[in-house]
């Protein structure tokens, strides 16, 4: 059923958004509602875990995401990683076909989605669900080297003096490969949390001449660098410079701090700004865990939505601790805006 001819070059975002009317809708956290299902991420591995123990959870959380409205589902591959699964007693080749299992999880949920809505009359359903025939992209993730580590450095961004970009392209070469070839519509390379992972995401592009156009998201904890305390100017400059990234913005990052970092952004990049920020609540990295009513309600978080694609932003969704209703309800708020007349931007 799938009727959206994108083609995956450096123009598929521009054209993606073309036909969606010049936003759209990313889903939310992953992890969160897997734990809603019942799941135990307590791993290293995290939502990875349920590639092994149950990808019907995560074709499932995939499904609910698309029936709230997001146009673009984000694997569950944040933290599954070739060294991960190896640590695990995995082979080389057992680990790289979880990897794939990942994008093939979601491929198959969006083509259930597609039979979901040809075997509907409207676009919705009596229960809520939202069923439109709609261009739905898969977006394979890769999670920086410190979401790997599962100690919480991916909110500091501290890797040691020791570590360098040849030492991270290294670490993320083959994994990127393999999630290439597994076939998403785009890589997202996710809460980058300093210069150098950026510069190693760039350059692996380029090396390998991956033919999967790219975002980079980085994170913030002050609302003016990333975590690393690396300039947000610096590294948004460095996805600016790689041809195959096509969108560039902030995501696992407190709601407060989206419009200023926005603004900083646009100062250096042309290209489109995706934005999923968190809840707004603090991660303890000791206790590995999210300290509850620290954050947002979904009423607030999507009160900031309209505002932020006012000053720029194209594609917004939600991190850890959102759900599909946060998701839906930015739907909602993106619904109402007025859609751009066909061929704008």
């Amino acid at each position: 059923m799938e009727t959206f001819n994108i083609p995956a070059t450096p123009s598929l975002m521009k054209e993606f958004l073309r036909q969606m009317g010049g936003t759209a809708v990313i889903d939310g956290g992953l992890a969160t509602v897997l734990e809603l299902h019942g799941a135990d991420l307590n791993d290293p591995l995290w939502s990875a875990k349920c590639l092994l123990t149950s990808p019907h959870l995560i074709r499932s959380v995939h499904l609910d995401y698309l029936e709230a409205g997001a146009d673009i589902i984000i694997t569950a591959s944040y933290q599954a990683t070739i060294q991960g699964f190896e640590a695990k007693g995995f082979s080389r080749e057992q680990s790289e076909n979880l990897l794939k299992k990942s994008v093939d999880i979601a491929l198959e949920a969006r083509r259930i989605y597609y039979e979901r809505w040809s075997k509907s009359s409207s676009g919705g359903t009596g229960d809520g669900r939202i069923l439109k025939n709609r261009p739905i992209l898969v977006a394979a993730s890769v999670g920086s080297y410190g979401a790997y580590l599962a100690d919480g450095s991916e909110y500091s961004g501290c890797y040691g003096e020791a570590m360098t970009v040849n030492a991270l392209k290294e670490f993320h070469r083959r994994r990127v490969q393999v999630l290439a070839e597994a076939g998403p519509d785009i890589i997202a390379f996710e809460t980058v949390p300093n210069k150098i992972e950026a510069q190693a995401f760039a350059e692996l592009l380029e090396e390998e001449h991956i033919k999967i156009p790219a975002w980079l998201t980085f994170n913030s904890k002050d609302g003016v660098n990333v975590v690393s305390g690396d300039s947000l100017l610096q590294c948004a400059s460095i996805a600016e410079s790689c041809k195959q990234v096509v969108a560039v913005g902030i995501n696992c990052t407190p709601p407060r701090f989206i419009h200023d970092l926005i603004l900083a952004i646009k100062k250096v990049t042309t290209k489109p700004i995706v934005i999923y920020p968190n809840s707004g609540e603090r991660y303890d990295a000791d206790r590995k865990e999210w300290v509850e009513n620290t954050g947002v309600s979904d009423e607030d978080f999507v009160s900031y939505v309209n505002k932020w694609c006012e000053i720029g932003a194209s594609l917004v969704g939600g991190c850890c601790r959102t759900t599909p209703n946060t998701i839906k309800a930015i739907y909602r708020a993106l619904s109402d805006r007025s859609p751009a007349a066909p061929g704008q931007k």
